[in-house]
């Protein structure tokens, strides 16, 4: 008789671990036989049916920009504090002295902070970050949108009052 030493006895568990694997992957007795793979793999974009309508392209990612604005609101004017009383003549008169002030290279954020009537702009400098076109109302959209960064809107009114804005990107 021969003497197993440690590593003839790792050998035997191994061998013996593979046979019963193989017995679990492998058609027993009276199975049918495995199919062969295919020798070609499988198209990445498969031919739709015949039937099935077009798949549309994904939609192409939004554009955005970003900038920051001066509200100035009028009494009637949409989501107008309390506060402001100012007629719709005022406030288009006092948008023009601050787009002046603005073209004329005056700190954007401090004319925001002094005179926006928007309080997200008053206490942020005006800014807006990025934005597309649908998340604003469509005459500030395409006024914000048709700028160049750093450049100063005409005066632009929309339903919440006059607007001076600066596109910051």
């Amino acid at each position: 008789m021969f003497a197993l030493n440690r590593s003839h006895v790792v050998r035997l568990a191994f061998s013996c671990l593979l046979c019963a694997c193989s017995s679990l992957t492998e058609p027993g007795p009276g199975a049918p036989p495995l199919q062969p793979e295919p020798t070609q793999a499988p198209s990445a974009n498969p031919a739709p049916p015949a039937n099935a309508a077009p798949t549309p392209p994904p939609p192409a990612p939004a554009e955005l920009v970003a900038a920051s604005h001066v509200l100035i609101a009028y009494k009637g004017s949409l989501r107008a504090s309390e506060s402001v009383t100012r007629s719709k003549d005022d406030a288009q008169k006092l948008a023009r002295s601050i787009q002046a002030k603005a073209k004329a290279g005056a700190d954007f954020a401090a004319l925001a902070k002094q005179y926006s009537d928007d309080p997200t702009a008053k206490t942020g400098g005006g800014s807006l970050g990025k934005f597309s076109r649908t998340q604003m109302v469509k005459p500030f959209a395409d006024a914000a949108f048709a700028l160049k960064p750093g450049e100063i809107s005409d005066i632009v009114e929309t339903p919440f009052g006059f607007h001076v804005i600066k596109r910051t990107e």
